[in-house]
């Protein structure tokens, strides 16, 4: 589109201006790419720097399933496994029929007066107090049930991460895509005004002016491209894959606020719940638990001079007294208990502000993405308008320039609004709790 410079002047041989006019603005006008991220290709395997983070589209890989695998890898795994074993381990703990382990005592017994020699032994059997098994029944159902929705929440929360590193990517790649197409143009361009300028038909202002910006375009899609990279990296990272899904576009899920059924909320109140019948289970306990005992006392074999008695025994120990021995460990569970209610009343606040602000982003974008179009449709007729002016020598090279720049920019921010719009669908999804 700059090209038309060349006709600032007639040129013997050369065909009108305007037929040229037509004949460059037809080639080198980038058209509106699609913003798509399903539309993307495969990375080229050169770059402006020596650093190359590769990606690639796989078809058959859906968003779902790209969040599966994520999580499959996440470290946060670990922690979740853990919460299932413990779960576990306090299930297997109610079901036992005593409250705890057994006790076994041998002794050896010697009466002073008699000189008669005995030997002793006994079982301690600790019984369950009123309610405590139950207790214990209802606290391991709700470790469970929070190691459940503990997963829920942890896969939610991938899904954030990988939600905004495709988008971010997306954007990343609309920006590289249009400053390489800028930068093919500029590098035309320069190179036809420096043969024009050999040849005398222009000014060494102009070339020195095309070589200016060509270095400025030049220097816009570097950066452009670290950004990609960076982009790249940070999804690499995220999702421990380069296999981007060929299509991960959302349909929105419009919430009027955020419900109690969010999977981030339900998580949390999960394991206020659990601390509860932890804090229950423990002040069954109460002062400890009750053992029965039985055991015998024998004299055969032990003394010569034994008469062979044997004696039973069965008793009951109850242990009385000792509630304040309880009170630092209840005290400790009730602190995490109202930590995590502060928590949930923060939780809340900040769920209702990131839907406010979802909401209102994509209000915003789609208002925007109009505007965008319309600048965009506005900022090429001007540019025709302009290049034709050029073309009849009736404005300079610097004012072709800004124009040509205002326009790239009118394209790029459609691009860019398009994209932004899709993200701010999936942001939004993100932000009420809705899985893809």
């Amino acid at each position: 589109m700059f090209f038309l410079n060349l006709f600032r002047k007639p040129v013997p041989g050369l065909l009108p201006g305007s037929v040229v006019f037509l004949l460059i603005t037809s080639l080198l006008i980038p058209k509106l790419a699609s913003a798509q991220p399903s539309a993307w290709k495969q990375a080229d395997s050169t770059t402006m720097v020596d650093h190359l983070d590769p990606v690639e589209i796989d078809a058959t890989l859906t968003l779902p399933k790209l969040i599966d695998m994520t999580m499959a890898k996440y470290p946060d795994t670990a922690w979740l496994a853990s919460l299932e074993e413990e779960a576990a381990a306090i299930a297997e703990r109610s079901k036992s029929w005593t409250a705890g382990s057994l006790l076994a005592a041998i002794g050896y017994q010697s009466i002073y007066n008699t000189k008669l020699n005995y030997a002793t032994g006994s079982v301690q059997v600790p019984l369950w107090n009123l309610g405590q098994r139950d207790a214990e029944h209802n606290l391991a159902n709700q470790s469970e049930t929070s190691a459940e929705l503990q997963a829920v929440a942890t896969k939610l929360r991938v899904a954030g991460l990988v939600r905004g590193a495709l988008w971010a990517m997306a954007l990343a790649k609309i920006r590289y895509e249009q400053a390489q197409a800028e930068l093919s143009i500029y590098e035309k361009l320069f190179a036809t005004i420096k043969h024009r300028v050999e040849l005398g038909d222009l000014p060494r202002a102009d070339e020195l002016l095309a070589q200016s910006e060509l270095l400025q375009k030049r220097s816009a899609f570097t950066m452009a491209e670290a950004e990609l990279m960076h982009a790249r990296k940070r999804y690499t990272s995220i999702t421990q894959t380069n296999k981007v899904p060929g299509n991960y576009e959302e349909n929105l899920v419009a919430l009027r606020e955020i419900g109690q059924n969010h999977p981030t909320l339900v998580a949390i109140n999960s394991q206020i719940e659990r601390k509860q019948a932890q804090i229950n289970a423990i002040k069954l306990i109460g002062s400890g638990q009750s053992h029965v005992i039985a055991g015998m006392l024998s004299d055969e074999g032990v003394d010569s001079r034994s008469n062979k008695a044997e004696f039973f025994n069965v008793g009951v120990m109850i242990p009385f007294g000792g509630t304040a021995h309880l009170q630092p460990q209840i005290a400790a569970v009730n602190v995490e208990l109202n930590k995590l209610i502060a928590e949930r009343e923060q939780l809340y606040r900040d769920l209702e502000q990131a839907h406010h602000e979802a909401e209102h982003n994509l209000e915003v974008n789609r208002v925007e993405l109009g505007t965008a179009n319309e600048q965009k449709k506005v900022s090429e007729e001007l540019l025709n308008m302009t290049q034709l002016a050029f073309s009849v020598g009736e404005i300079n090279l610097l004012d072709l320039l800004k124009i040509e720049s205002r326009t790239q920019q009118a394209i790029l921010n459609a691009k860019e609004r398009a994209v932004m719009l899709q993200r701010d669908k999936a942001l939004y999804n993100q932000a009420v709790g809705v899985m893809p």
